[in-house]
């Protein structure tokens, strides 16, 4: 019998998972709260399973009996992972308390310490009363525990509070708003891997977001990063490497959203313990043949490490582009511009409505582009 892994979600994030284990010889069991998801059709078994049920996934896990438990791109699945991987002695990265911990952005930044170089000031609220304390403006207002820019705002006054709390409040499962301060700046981004406490690769890049939508909704990555220079991507990675030892990332994939303040500071905005929802492990195999979505899976399944401490600087810039639509609208692979990509990924076939994540506007499916020549 092959050896089973059991994926918990299946949108688009985790076909990558699925299909790297169906390649690599194993079957795969997954499970989501619903029945939609676009990554049912590729799995070998699927249940209907909420993936922050802990019993049921343990359940689950128990009946295929399989070899292991993980998610790509999701921070609702990680405390579950790690968790029921703890209770049934199955191979895991972190400690299930690191994971509940990267996953609340309260208990993240409380972890930190307000002393802690690169963390922002922020304040916890569970009512508008108390949501209309806050005074920093500008502040950025989200819950506690969402995950994909969901109830994200910028808040510049106490209407803006007044405006957005509900919305926000509405996607948090622990019924808790938090308000960061608004840091002005470039984003990017630490996509790194651990082992046994060494960061043994991190690559910075930059994220473009959506100016015309609130929370930040990503549209475009670019590898290498343009917004730092060399002192400031050694300060980000830095940062990252200092969250990872506070927080106790010792091992497996990490993903840091930063701002630079003035262009220059970095400060976290989101750490999580997992390769991120935005495919960036294709973009750093086409930029420097890391390959991190290989090198999760063979620590996890196999124990082994297949990491090079160097890997080579490119002379070429790549990008990743979303495909965007807004949520609800029919997709059709002609309204979107191919040319000269080196990788194609659509989410739907011509015709599919595009499913409702954020509300404002949704991925389709992405492009990975060399970009132009480096100075």
């Amino acid at each position: 019998m092959k050896k089973r892994v059991l994926i918990l979600g299946a949108g688009n994030a985790q076909i990558d998972a699925i299909e790297y284990c169906k390649a690599h010889g194993y079957e795969v069991v997954g499970c989501s709260y619903t029945t939609v998801d676009c990554g049912i059709p590729h799995l070998d078994y699927f249940e209907q399973v909420d993936i922050k049920s802990i019993e049921g996934v343990m359940a689950l896990a128990t009946k295929y009996e399989v070899a292991a438990i993980y998610s790509i791109g999701s921070d609702l699945a990680m405390p579950t992972v790690m968790k029921a991987s703890e209770i049934l002695g199955l191979p895991h990265f972190i400690s299930s308390k690191t994971a509940e911990v990267c996953h609340s952005k309260n208990l993240m930044r409380e972890a930190l310490g307000s002393d802690f170089k690169g963390n922002a000031a922020f304040m916890v609220c569970s009512t508008l009363e108390e949501a209309l304390q806050y005074d920093r403006f500008p502040g950025m207002m989200k819950p506690v525990d969402s995950q994909g820019q969901r109830g994200c705002f910028r808040v510049d006054s106490a209407e803006d509070i007044k405006a957005n709390f509900a919305a926000s409040l509405d996607y948090s499962i622990d019924g808790k708003v938090i308000i960061e301060e608004f840091i002005d700046g470039p984003e990017i981004s630490v996509n790194a891997y651990m082992q046994n406490g060494e960061m043994k690769i991190a690559v910075v890049s930059d994220r473009y977001a959506f100016d015309e939508y609130p929370g930040g909704i990503i549209k475009e990555h670019r590898v290498p990063s343009s917004f730092a220079d060399e002192e400031t991507k050694e300060k980000t990675v830095d940062l990252a490497r200092r969250i990872a030892d506070k927080l106790g990332i010792t091992d497996g994939p990490a993903y840091f959203q930063i701002k630079l303040k003035d262009s220059t500071e970095p400060y976290i905005i989101e750490v999580t313990p997992r390769l991120d929802g935005c495919h960036m492990w294709n973009l750093i195999k086409h930029y420097c043949g890391a390959d991190l979505l290989d090198a999760c899976f063979r620590h996890l399944l196999e124990g082994e490490s297949v990491l090079d401490d160097e890997y080579p600087q490119s002379s070429v810039e790549y990008s990743l582009k979303f495909m965007s639509k807004e949520s609800n609208a029919k997709f059709a692979k002609a309204d979107f511009d191919t040319d000269g990509a080196e990788y194609t990924c659509y989410y739907y076939a011509d015709g599919d409505r595009v499913l409702k994540i954020n509300g404002f506007i949704e991925k389709c499916g992405y492009v990975i582009r060399k970009t132009g020549n480096l100075v």
